[in-house]
């Protein structure tokens, strides 16, 4: 190819040879030598002809989101145009200076090898820049930018050179801190040359750009889409072009990923004394699941702290590892690029025998010796061993029982018949508040130790007489999130080993690269339902109803599933021999634990058709702010709504452990209610004979009024499902939707499937599209969420390499979309998973579909996302809302985390928090365990307890010191603007519903239980904030 451009006559016979071979000249090569740039023409933009884009001054009469995008536009340009002048200042400052130097500073192979790939970097975003500057000249005729970004980024050459430079990076950083060790010109060529600029960048600065570039762009196109109204025509451009640039950082993302995990396991392996396991993780068996610095700290027996340093902690698909850290460089090399330290191994343990122990829960086994790591012994009492920090929880004991004695004193005091000095109620009542305030300190000092400490039971060497020995490892995390996130992972790496996971989902077109541990989900479990009796018989539905569990500890919390219930109706036979209606049935399991758990169960006068969760309408914005609010009737909360064959909807209580019907009303006609869907303060119901009902809220209640019902005729099929969007629903019927508008009831449809003999069976939302599945067939469309546009079409059977595209029967059967993951169920019981975006871009498949080896034995009757938040006090350091889950209740609670009653902590406050006024949240929050009223802002009364008096006086005012951002309270709940400031940590799950279980591969269809048995199978997601 150089020879062809240089105009040769054997050059052009080699490029007319080529051409009949059909030789791509594109094609790269493997060699990094002078020849590397194949596949890139070099050409030159000369700023002359195509200066940098610049917005002209802006027009009169624009609109407020005119304005804000023309300021959106501006940022991308200056952003751009930075980026560029990065790029140029590399290479021309440092590549071509080391090229040209005489005598040579760096060999010419080495200085290609760190600047690989930026070439080609800069002249794609040149070819952007030429581009945008044209859109840019006629931005106030066409404000169009979505497409420019399309037509760029898609190429499949700006993927190729960026995933080279992405996965070269560690490597050149490599190679500068080596030429830096061993050549002192060139590490003093790059101190002047971080000296001369204005800036006072480092290499390593200029060159981490390209890495961020595509986050950044993703950023000022969300910006621009959020100021972008509906039924602008640059809207879905800037949707799918959010799609196009996700899509790649992600791939981005993935090979950095694996790139730092094999440079940490490779730098992990040569720091192993022991050969057999450093052949193992340099032969790719072992994969890096999470790997941090945290801080071990070795306490003494009264808890003062011995010894902390810090380490380096390993957690790999079956073992953990501990090493010690060891950063040898000289500072000015550090400071110029990051120097990877060495390590030494301190100690490793097999990942299953490795336990998570909170503060107040460690026992004593009777077979095993226990130790500190420090390797001071700590004798393991007949109760407990109290390790890092020892002692907490046998002081909080002390003080407990001191309080009980205290108290008795006080109350013997009180009987005395003579005046005695110090020895009198008053001072009984000071001690026992003093003790109080003790007792509330140590369960903060518990609980912080649960909040932000790590302890680890690990298995240790038999001791002579052969007898396990273990010894306890205390971790600092950087923050409560470090912490959940270990204990997290920890706990998914064990089921990761599971038979059943290993493997559990495979690719129809497997590449042979190693995948990441947590990108497939995991079957965490499989539960039977109820065996069937009637083959007729088989799941319907079902729904996740989220309630809080204060009940659930620190780990609990990290390991469980989603919290909340789960509501699953059975379907079967609707008419019974008799020619009347068969009962219907619902099924609650509670999802505080691991495992599912059934709770509740009970019987309907009709089969239950459908189900539908309505959280408890937000509190009104005008009672926000520091003003009393009076006190109405209790709250209804969260509500599930059940439809039934014969018409009814029902409307139950979520968290009411006797299942209490709170309303029943019947639509006129009693058509059976096939489908409901809520939006906003409306309820929709789709009938068999193809109208959908609209009901209302009462005035100033929480329930729905039957008399205010509105129907819409859509056609005259069943209506199968409902969707809500923000601003409408979208109805099915036939092989047609009707988008709904809710404030006038008017409709618009589109055909969704050009066979009217075929229905629109399921409509799973993901950011601008949604994808809908049909009552036959195996293919899946998408469509855009404004337009109705049919975007993309997908045939599941060729995804899968257990579907036979000539097979009879091959459809959908359930579709959902969790996590930037597509699960389509189908009738053979196979499950397929397929990427698809997570942010408001076009949720189009670009990547490959995994087919999960656990199988249904008969269809997948439904697909239900589970996710909850976890309680925002686990995130905070200096919060001891749960003190009394295990450190601070002791083994009296061991169980309490197990009631499966169905009104446990459903988020809603106590009942002291429900006083009128507003309640401030303090960082002591313990004061609801101590006598008299929580602190308000209420002007105090007159108050008849002495202990109330003594409680809010001076002398503990200090206590209770206002946050520097306090969270203001109504009625004991937050304001949507404090709430939004919280970390978010979301627990996430998918369960299928289905008849039987099977492997696929396997010989053996039915593992445990009956063929007919109906099943759940729970995947679980790694936590996500």
């Amino acid at each position: 190819m150089k020879a062809a451009r240089n105009g040769t006559k054997d050059g052009l016979e080699k490029t007319r040879l080529a051409m009949m071979r059909k030789v791509s000249f594109l094609h790269k090569k493997e060699s990094s030598g002078a020849e590397d740039d194949a596949g890139y023409l070099d050409v030159a933009v000369s700023e002359v002809k195509h200066p940098p884009a610049e917005l002209g001054p802006m027009p009169e009469g624009l609109s407020n989101q005119q304005i804000v995008r023309r300021h959106i536009l501006g940022s991308i340009l200056q952003s751009e145009r930075s980026y560029l002048d990065s790029l140029k200042r590399i290479l021309q400052e440092y590549q071509r200076p080391l090229l040209e130097a005489e005598p040579r500073i760096l060999s010419p192979k080495k200085t290609r090898l760190i600047f690989h790939r930026l070439p080609e970097i800069l002249q794609c975003h040149s070819m952007f820049q030429i581009a945008l500057a044209s859109r840019v000249a006629e931005w106030d005729s066409n404000e169009m930018i979505g497409d420019l970004f399309v037509a760029s980024f898609s190429k499949s050459m700006v993927l190729d050179v960026y995933s080279d430079y992405v996965n070269n990076f560690t490597n050149a950083m490599a190679l500068i801190k080596k030429a830096c060790m061993s050549k002192p010109a060139f590490l003093e060529f790059l101190k002047r040359k971080q000296a001369s600029s204005t800036d006072r960048i480092t290499l390593y600065g200029l060159m981490v750009k390209p890495i961020q570039r595509f986050p950044q762009f993703i950023l000022l196109l969300q910006d621009m889409l959020k100021n972008t109204p509906r039924g602008h025509r640059d809207r879905l451009p800037l949707q799918l072009a959010l799609t196009e640039l996700e899509t790649l950082a992600e791939k981005l993302n993935e090979q950095k990923r694996v790139a730092d995990q094999v440079c940490e396991m490779q730098q992990l392996a040569r720091s192993i004394s022991d050969r057999a396991l450093s052949k193992l993780l340099n032969s790719g068996e072992r994969q890096l699941v999470r790997c941090e610095t945290l801080i071990e700290t070795v306490y003494g027996e009264k808890g003062q702290i011995l010894k902390s340093k810090e380490r380096k902690v390993f957690l790999l698909n079956d073992t953990l590892i501990c090493a010690n850290i060891n950063i040898k460089g000289p500072p000015d090399i550090i400071s110029l690029v990051p120097v990877g330290p060495k390590y030494t191994v301190k100690w490793t343990a097999p990942l299953l025998q490795v336990k998570v122990v909170e503060v107040g829960q460690e026992t004593s086994q009777s077979k095993e010796k226990l130790y500190q790591h420090c390797g001071s012994k700590q004798a393991g009492n007949a109760g407990k061993a109290f390790l890092g920090p020892p002692r907490l929880f046998q002081d909080l004991q002390e003080l407990r029982h001191d309080l009980t004695v205290v108290e008795e004193i006080t109350l013997l005091a009180g009987t005395l018949q003579g005046t005695y000095q110090n020895l009198n109620t008053t001072v009984g009542q000071d001690w026992c508040l003093a003790l109080q305030r003790l007792i509330r300190l140590k369960e903060e000092e518990i609980q912080n130790a649960n909040r932000c400490r790590l302890r680890l039971l690990v298995p240790g060497k038999p001791d002579r007489s052969g007898r396990p020995v273990s010894f306890m490892v205390v971790f600092n995390t950087p923050n409560p999130l470090s912490k959940i996130s270990w204990v997290n992972r920890l706990h998914l790496a064990k089921i990761a080993q599971r038979e059943e996971n290993t493997p559990g989902w495979v690719c129809a077109e497997d590449d042979g690269k190693t995948k990441a541990p947590f990108w497939c989900p995991l079957l965490a479990c499989r539960v039977p339902v109820f065996s069937m009796k009637s083959q007729e018989q088989k799941l319907e539905a079902a729904l996740h109803n989220p309630v809080q569990c204060a009940l659930l500890g620190f780990s609990a919390a990290s390991t469980s599933l989603p919290q909340g219930y789960l509501w699953v109706r059975p379907g079967g036979g609707l008419v019974a021999s008799g020619g009347g209606t068969t009962h219907g049935q619902v099924e609650i399991f509670s999802l505080n634990r691991p495992t599912p758990r059934a709770v509740k169960s009970f019987q309907l006068g009709a089969p239950v058709l459908c189900l539908e969760y309505v959280s408890e309408p937000g509190p009104p914005e005008e009672g926000e702010v520091g003003v009393g609010v009076d006190e109405g009737p209790a709250p209804i909360g969260s509500t599930i709504c059940v439809g039934l064959y014969d018409g009814r909807i029902l409307v139950y209580g979520s968290v009411d452990t006797a299942a209490q019907c709170l309303m029943t009303f019947r639509n006129p006609e009693g058509s059976s209610v096939l489908c409901l869907k809520h939006l906003s303060n409306l309820l929709f119901a789709g009938l068999t004979d193809g109208r959908v009902l609209v009901y209302s809220r009462k005035n100033g209640d929480e329930l729905w009024d039957a008399e205010s019902c509105r129907h819409v005729s859509v056609g005259s099929e069943p209506i199968r499902t409902l969707l809500a969007l923000e601003d409408c629903v979208w109805a099915s019927c036939a092989n047609r939707v009707v988008v709904i508008e809710p404030s006038n009831l008017g409709t618009q449809s589109f055909e969704a499937h050009p066979d009217p003999r075929v229905s629109v069976a399921h409509m799973s939302r993901a950011g601008g599209g949604v994808w809908m599945a049909f009552s036959e067939g195996s293919s899946i469309r998408l469509f855009h969420t404004e337009t109705q546009e049919h975007l993309q079409e997908i045939n599941i059977s060729v995804r899968s390499a257990f579907l036979n595209p000539g097979q009879e029967m091959v459809r959908v059967t359930s579709l959902l979309v969790c996590q930037g993951m597509l699960w389509v169920g189908t009738a053979q019981g196979v499950i397929v998973a397929l990427p698809v975006p997570k942010l408001e871009g076009i949720p189009k498949i670009t990547g490959k579909g995994m087919t999960s080896l656990n199988a249904h034995g008969g269809p997948v009757d439904f697909l239900v996302a589970t996710s909850s938040l976890l309680s925002p006090s686990l995130l905070k350091r200096d919060s001891v809302v749960d003190g009394q889950d295990s450190a601070s209740c002791g083994e009296e609670r061991t169980d309490s985390s197990s009631q499966e009653s169905l009104q446990q902590g459903s988020g809603s406050p106590q009942q002291e928090g429900k006083a009128k006024g507003v309640l401030l949240q303090y960082r002591l929050r313990s004061t609801s365990q101590l006598p008299g009223k929580v602190l308000s802002a209420q002007p105090e009364g007159s108050s008849g307890s002495s202990l109330e008096s003594l409680e809010h006086s001076l002398e503990d005012g200090s206590i209770y010191e206002l946050s520097d951002d306090p969270e203001v309270w109504v009625r004991g709940r937050s304001t949507s603007r404090d709430a939004s400031r919280r970390d978010k940590v979301t627990s996430a799950a998918v369960i299928s519903g289905g008849r039987g279980f099977r492997r696929l591969g396997s010989r053996s269809s039915v593992d445990g239980g009956a063929a007919d048995d109906s099943v759940l199978m729970v995947w679980q997601l790694p936590i996500t904030a």
